[in-house]
């Protein structure tokens, strides 16, 4: 790593921008390079200086952060990227890490979360806001165990797999039981018998993988 640490700040809000600065400017190893007010300054800045970090805002004015991603990857552009955003909920979270973003971090990430934040992307590490790290590990433990259980539902029968789709339906085993003119043990058998199938357990496991997996059951 060659320090100073170039960076590009692009944020619509000049009174935030002045705040990051502050906080990143107390780090001697950091050094910004440039500021943008919207996102077609931000990739027109990019692409001239090409910093080893660009810590951005996803709501800009004229292109926003997604955008600037994605033509950063077209023009095949190293510099990796943070998102500071207030944007804490899941879909816009997952959104980013599917594109590569390196940095997710809050607004009201503390100053030392920051600095660590771009100093870990320059070294092409991952870093989000401690928040959201418990998140993504939950993430990644579920998608390991649903790749390993989805070949497992070739061993279940036609019954066992009509029963998981109606659990996806949150449907309860009284419910399952009554629509297939069957007892609710029998039900209760058959969803114990379809955990260990697919090498499942845990509460609500199964309920779970059905709505996981609903696409494809």
């Amino acid at each position: 790593m060659v320090f100073p640490i170039k960076i590009l700040l692009a944020d619509d809000h000049p009174i935030v921008r002045d705040g990051l600065r502050m906080m990143i400017e107390t780090d001697a190893d950091l050094q910004i390079v440039a500021e943008a007010g919207d996102g077609a300054e931000a990739l027109a800045l990019l692409e001239k200086l090409r910093p080893d970090v660009a810590v951005l805002d996803i709501d800009m004015p004229a292109m926003d952060g997604f955008t600037i991603v994605r033509e950063l990857r077209k023009k095949r552009l190293e510099t990796a990227v943070i998102f500071l955003t207030m944007h804490s909920d899941d879909d816009i979270f997952l959104a980013a890490m599917d594109l590569g973003v390196k940095g997710y971090l809050l607004k009201d990430s503390a100053v030392r979360d920051i600095v660590k934040g771009i100093k870990a992307v320059s070294r092409g590490e991952f870093h989000v806001t401690p928040s959201l790290a418990g998140y993504l590990l939950d993430r990644r433990r579920g998608a390991q165990e649903q790749s390993a259980a989805l070949p497992a539902l070739k061993t279940l029968t036609p019954t066992e797999l009509q029963i998981l789709r109606m659990v996806a339906d949150y449907k309860s085993s009284k419910e399952i039981a009554a629509e297939l003119f069957v007892h609710y043990r029998t039900i209760e058998n058959h969803r114990t018998n379809i955990c260990q199938k697919l090498g499942i357990s845990g509460n609500n496991a199964l309920l779970k993988f059905a709505l996981q997996n609903k696409k494809t059951l």
